[in-house]
């Protein structure tokens, strides 16, 4: 049983090192939370994972949309530029309304509006897509993932959302969560 419980920290332990919402980030946040928040737009990449043929071929890039009025400015460039995971660069889409986006695999709810939250996450419901916000109420309306800033960034996850849109986030990153929502519960992990 101590087994567990050392393997469990240690995952925990070498997640902080590699998280930028944990230790080094609390600084980075206070700072400018979108510099941690586009932080983890670019590991979700890793942390999550898409059906297959979510992507055009083997070649395409990540694509993170942002809808609505940009909070990020050129972090999220900045953030992205060079950088590249599974072997994808990222390519950053910025649209007003849900008709301008292709085809994305993240897309950032920038709507400060309930109105028009709930009417882009009615539409993105069900499809691979991962959708993100700080919106206080965003799980409730449907969203995937809702950050929370203070003097750090943490995040919620609604797992039946994206298990209705067939992503599956993996544990380390329900580890790190301050909620998960499950079966229409929410749980405080931290």
């Amino acid at each position: 049983m101590k087994g567990i419980y050392f393997i469990r920290w240690a995952a925990v332990l070498l997640l902080m090192l590699y998280w930028p919402s944990l230790s080094v980030g609390q600084e980075l946040a206070a700072e400018n939370p979108n510099k941690v928040e586009a932080a983890f737009l670019r590991n979700f990449a890793r942390y999550v994972t898409w059906p297959p043929g979510v992507f055009a071929d083997d070649r395409s890039s990540w694509r993170i949309c942002i809808l609505g009025n940009d909070p990020f400015g050129d972090v999220l460039d900045n953030t992205l530029t060079g950088r590249a995971e599974q072997e994808r660069s990222f390519e950053i889409v910025r649209a007003d309304t849900l008709n301008e986006l292709p085809n994305c695999q993240i897309v950032f709810v920038a709507y400060q509006d309930a109105a028009k939250r709930r009417a882009a996450l009615a539409a993105l419901k069900n499809r691979p897509i991962l959708t993100v916000s700080d919106a206080p109420e965003f799980l409730q309306e449907g969203g995937i993932i809702q950050f929370h800033v203070g003097d750090r960034v943490e995040m919620s996850i609604n797992l039946d959302q994206s298990r209705s849109a067939s992503l599956t986030i993996q544990t380390k990153m329900l580890e790190v969560s301050r909620e998960v929502v499950e079966n229409g519960e929410v749980r405080r992990w931290r």
